[in-house]
């Protein structure tokens, strides 16, 4: 019998499960196009994690009644959300917008100063997706990143805590990094 409808075409594109996020300083990684993170840049283990490439689009309309005649995109952005479950002062210091490659790296012990929020600090955010082939990978790289967040540490009684956080693709060409 002959199968009809979106049957698969190449089973080793299929995604299913979670990519591994690693944070590295932006200004030392900025001109690298590679993956430059290891798995001890890694923020942990996660919930969950979703990419979004957002566009918005200009519609031109015309004639009575208004008709579509051309849509073309107008602004473009790319973020990544995530809630991580490892509470370390690495994670709640990325999360409140501090550059946590900054001397968080003892898991249990540190310091996050809290008050006087300003702009989030730039931070290379890297997502290692690995198929469930186990041999294929996607990499997504911000080279420049903003983390924005809320923080809230939700602690249940039977379930790990999973923190949301969203990283934000910044401008990372060349004119917009002077002084950097």
């Amino acid at each position: 019998m002959a199968r009809k409808g979106p049957v698969c075409t190449d089973t080793t594109t299929i995604a299913l499960g979670l990519a591994q996020l690693r944070v590295l300083n932006s200004a030392d990684n900025i001109g690298k196009i590679n993956g430059q993170g290891a798995s001890s840049d890694s923020i942990g283990s996660l919930a969950n994690t979703k990419f979004i490439g957002g566009a918005d689009y200009f519609d031109l309309e015309g004639g009575f009644p208004l008709i579509k005649e051309f849509t073309t995109a107008i602004r473009e952005s790319a973020s990544m959300e995530c809630a991580w479950r490892e509470l370390t002062p690495f994670n709640v210091a990325m999360s409140y917008g501090i550059d946590p490659t900054s001397g968080y790296a003892d898991a249990h012990s540190g310091e996050v100063a809290l008050g006087g929020r300003t702009a989030p600090a730039y931070v290379r955010m890297e997502a290692l997706y690995t198929y469930p082939d186990g041999t294929n990978t996607m990499n997504i790289i911000f080279p420049r990143a903003q983390v924005k967040s809320a923080l809230e540490i939700d602690l249940q009684s039977e379930d790990a805590a999973a923190v949301p956080v969203t990283f934000e693709s910044m401008n990372a060409s060349s004119p917009t990094l002077k002084g950097v």
